[in-house]
């Protein structure tokens, strides 16, 4: 009673990643960035939905990206910015 348990399964579905200014792989870029989100996930979980199912139309106020990262390091900092914004930090749009 009153225990909060670890969701089973967290699904988190990213329609479409604007790669705006940057040369690399997109498939690259994309491998990277489920890699790494998958493992913050793993290890951090979603906090802006501790308290149940959360859909997210868009994240907003994220920082920055250098145009010169390689695809893998791009795929990495996107899927921290990411996790940054299901995390509380960044504008949320529902």
């Amino acid at each position: 009673m009153g225990v909060k348990r670890d969701p089973r399964e967290i699904r988190i579905d990213v329609g479409e990643l604007v790669l705006d200014g940057f040369r690399v792989d997109p498939d690259r870029v994309s491998a990277s960035f489920e890699h790494e989100l998958s493992r913050l996930v793993r290890e951090h979980g979603v906090p802006l939905a501790a308290d149940g199912a959360l859909a997210v139309d868009g994240l907003a106020g994220l920082p920055p990206l250098p145009a010169g990262l390689s695809a893998r390091r791009l795929g990495q900092e996107l899927a921290r910015a990411v996790h940054a914004g299901l995390s509380g930090r960044g504008e949320v749009t529902r």
